[in-house]
């Protein structure tokens, strides 16, 4: 009797990060052979191009990896949804930031990361809905949201996390703080904000991190974070404090957790989802959708 061999689809990203991860490529597609799987290897070519081919590809598929940053990540995931099937994923993160690998202690290793994948579990993480699109660890706007989509490639390559740093310490001089009335499972804040950020993870684009111990991405809750506008020189150095020593219950931020939010804004905003940008409307609603698929890890 001859088994079934087992069909992994394998998309990768040939621009992410330094692009370290393609030279690797021929021992990780070792690695699965091993395993047991067909390899099927699709070079991405643009952006919006993973979602595409994994929509149209997951129902044939045992197994999907993606190798590439945090964008190529949500759009492998944000395929699988689309597709309606049931299919685990594999992450091999290959970008300038990963945050979101960074969040779940992924192996930075391209060969490590794909060992770990043939065997790891699945475990079932939530997904954001904003709109009609997804996303897996954060969207956000205000300050230092540009500097993630907005940064050059090669600079990201070349400085990695210290580019958005000071693409975001450029941005200091032009931040204008939003009026923002936010709804959270029923509770309602409102103020002038410079920051907002609904995230799933604890890190964000090496610019705010939060303390790992107040984040759970598999318990079907955000983070809801808000940093407010400082009146003076004197508020500025309160907030920026607060941010090094993860300080997050203070007069300069609010730090909420729920399923539900509801975002209005005074005027459309321009969001970022996992480091892409995302252009809203005055009234934004995003939905935590639990467990909405499985990652091997």
């Amino acid at each position: 009797m001859v088994c079934a061999v087992k069909k992994l689809f394998f998309v990768v990203n040939p621009c992410a990060g330094t692009r370290k991860a393609n030279k690797y490529l021929m021992k990780i597609v070792s690695v699965f052979n091993r395993a047991g799987y067909d390899v099927i290897t699709y070079v991405t070519q643009c952006q919006g191009d993973a979602q595409k081919v994994v929509a149209q590809r997951a129902a044939q598929m045992d197994l999907i990896v993606c190798c590439g940053g945090d964008g190529t990540f949500n759009e492998t995931v944000s395929g699988v949804l689309q597709s309606g099937k049931e299919v685990p994923i594999g992450y091999i993160p290959a970008g300038s930031t990963n945050d979101f690998a960074n969040s779940l202690k992924l192996a930075a290793d391209p060969v490590e990361a794909a060992q770990q994948i043939v065997q790891g579990e699945v475990q079932h993480f939530d997904m954001g809905r904003f709109a009609d699109r997804y996303f897996s660890y954060v969207a956000s706007f205000g300050a230092f949201t540009r500097a993630s989509y907005a940064t050059s490639q090669s600079l990201k390559n070349t400085l990695g996390h210290v580019a958005y740093i000071l693409e975001g310490i450029h941005e200091l001089s032009q931040i204008r703080a939003v009026s923002v009335t936010a709804e959270v499972d029923g509770e309602k804040v409102e103020g002038p904000y410079i920051f907002g950020a609904i995230c799933n993870c604890t890190s964000m684009g090496g610019v705010i991190s939060l303390d790992p111990k107040l984040v759970d991405m598999q318990d079907g809750k955000f983070e809801i974070f808000l940093i407010r506008a400082p009146k003076d020189l004197s508020e500025l150095g309160e907030c920026i404090h607060a941010l090094q020593q993860q300080q997050y219950s203070c007069r300069m931020m609010t730090f909420l957790s729920g399923s539900h939010i509801r975002i209005e804004t005074e005027a459309p905003m321009t969001w970022t989802l996992d480091g892409e940008r995302a252009d809203a409307g005055r009234i934004v609603e995003v939905e935590n959708l639990h467990h909405a698929y499985g990652l091997i890890r």
